[in-house]
């Protein structure tokens, strides 16, 4: 008689995706990114979760982490993460978990009692893995929207901030991602001809619109509208990068729209810079010790490691995975790292 597989699944509900990663057996077989913008109302959670649910067959638990609890169509973090609790419970098949970080793995009608402890521990997840199995490293994960930056020594998180706010004065979270940062976020002024322009102060163009005029974007990972509702093409792009300094497509040539581009794209990494040399302060002395890098920006990552001058590692190499799905779960680092880390549990 064969043996019954260890199927475990990882979730973690962002404010704009939700992330799966399904793990057979300790090995991540599919992973899963969704558009969720809950912001435009719960249920396109709810629609997700009936989407994903095949991934769910057969399992014997699943693992939550959350950001969503940010999102503004909750009044408060708490309010946020009892109603995605509710979500949890409601839509999701099986028997679940939520990670609440230093708290560890927690039954969901405990966890609001935890809220400051499930509020936004994605990151955590994610660095424990990496801790676990990586030693000493500088991870670094950005997403769509975000960007997460710890110290993982001595087979443990190193960090200084826990909450949002703690993590954004230490730098270890810094408010810039792959795709949806707008790119007023990015800068007040770019330089156009020779002369530095001020921005338009409006949501004309993303970051997703620079790295799709570069050439480095997977269609795949930019899941939201454009900020006009037009086409996602590099013409499409440059045409909303032009509104940000005032212009039309037509006003510059296509190699001088790619340099601006290019610009805005150092300007972002400049940013991650800046608090990646922070962060790592407690590396000092450790030139061997790599950046570990995951989520849909790992292009940018691989940058940043080499102007650190340290070694670059992919997370998708550090977890056992098919090839199919290794580079997917790697985009949604903290669903299969939660699906691994879980495998051993009752």
């Amino acid at each position: 008689m064969s043996k019954e597989k260890n199927i475990v699944v990882g979730c973690d509900i962002g404010g704009a995706h939700l992330k799966i990663a399904r793990a057979e057996d300790g090995r991540i077989v599919e992973a899963l990114t969704l558009a969720t913008p809950i912001w435009l109302g719960l249920d396109r959670l709810i629609d997700a979760a009936r989407a994903a649910r095949r991934l769910f067959a057969g399992s014997r638990l699943n693992v939550f982490t959350m950001t969503g609890e940010l999102s503004d169509i909750f009044p408060s973090r708490e309010a946020g993460i009892a109603s995605l609790l509710s979500i949890v419970t409601e839509h999701f098949p099986g028997k679940s978990l939520i990670y609440a970080g230093r708290s560890g793995f927690v039954a969901p009608d405990k966890a609001t009692a935890l809220a400051a402890d499930v509020a936004s521990a994605n990151w955590h997840a994610s660095a424990a893995f990496v801790a676990k199995h990586a030693g000493d490293t500088l991870f670094v994960d950005m997403g769509s929207t975000t960007t997460d930056l710890l110290v993982t020594q001595g087979g443990r998180v190193v960090h200084d901030g826990y909450t949002d706010a703690e993590r954004l004065a230490t730098g270890e979270l810094v408010y810039t991602g792959f795709t949806r940062s707008a790119l007023i976020g990015i800068a007040s002024a770019a330089p156009v001809k020779g002369a530095m322009s001020p921005l338009m102060n409006e949501y004309f163009a993303s970051i997703a619109d620079v790295h799709r005029i570069l050439s480095v974007l997977d269609e795949n990972d930019d899941k939201q509208p454009a900020a006009d509702g037009q086409a996602k093409t590099v013409a499409g792009s440059i045409a909303r990068l032009a509104r940000m300094v005032g212009r039309d497509a037509s006003d510059l040539t296509p190699p001088e729209w790619r340099e601006l581009a290019r610009w805005f794209s150092e300007q972002q990494l400049r940013t991650v810079h800046d608090a990646a040399f922070r962060v790592a302060g407690r590396l000092a002395g450790d030139s061997a010790a790599p950046v570990v890098g995951a989520g849909i920006g790992r292009w940018q990552i691989r940058r940043l490691a080499a102007r650190m001058e340290r070694p670059f590692v992919d997370f998708a190499d550090l977890i056992a995975a098919s090839d199919d799905a290794r580079s997917e779960a790697s985009s949604a680092a903290p669903a299969a790292a939660l699906a691994l880390l879980a495998q051993d549990m009752d």
